[in-house]
C-alpha cells in the first residue's frame, strides 16, 4: 500500500551512480569513505590494479585510544589526518574524492577537510 523508504538502498544507488563517473588511477587514486553508525573508514584505492594503497579508520587501535568517541566529527578529523599521512608516506599527493553516496556534511566533510589540511589535493 505505502512505499517504504530504504535509506541503505538509496545510498547504494547513489554510490553506484557516482562510481560510474569516478575511478582511481595509479597517478590519482580514489579516496573512498564509508560511514557506519559507530565508525568511519577511509581508503586510498588504485582501481586500475584493484589494490588498496592506504587505509585508516576509527577501528585502528591508536586512533581509538586518541578520541573520546569513534562516531564523532573529532574522530572523523583524526581519520582524515591519518589517511593523508599514510598516503603521503606512499608518495600520493592527489586523489579523487568518493563520498560513497553519503551527503557531504558532518563526518564525511570532516574527513575531507582534515585530509585537505594535511596536504592531500582533491
Amino acid at each position: 500500500m505505502y512505499k517504504t523508504f530504504d535509506r541503505a538502498a538509496g545510498r547504494q544507488k547513489r554510490h553506484v551512480r557516482v562510481r560510474t563517473q569516478i575511478a582511481g588511477t595509479p597517478g590519482r587514486p580514489r579516496l573512498a569513505i564509508f560511514r557506519s553508525l559507530h565508525h568511519i573508514y577511509a581508503q586510498v584505492i588504485d582501481d586500475a590494479a584493484g589494490r588498496t594503497l592506504a587505509a585508516a579508520s576509527t577501528t585502528d587501535a591508536d586512533l581509538r585510544q586518541s578520541v573520546k568517541s569513534t562516531s564523532s566529527a573529532a574522530a572523523a578529523t583524526a581519520v582524515g589526518k591519518a589517511i593523508a599521512a599514510k598516503a603521503k608516506e606512499r608518495g600520493i599527493d592527489a586523489v579523487v574524492f568518493d563520498r560513497g553516496g553519503f551527503p557531504y556534511h558532518g563526518r564525511i566533510k570532516a574527513v575531507a577537510e582534515a585530509a585537505r589540511e594535511a596536504g592531500l589535493k582533491f
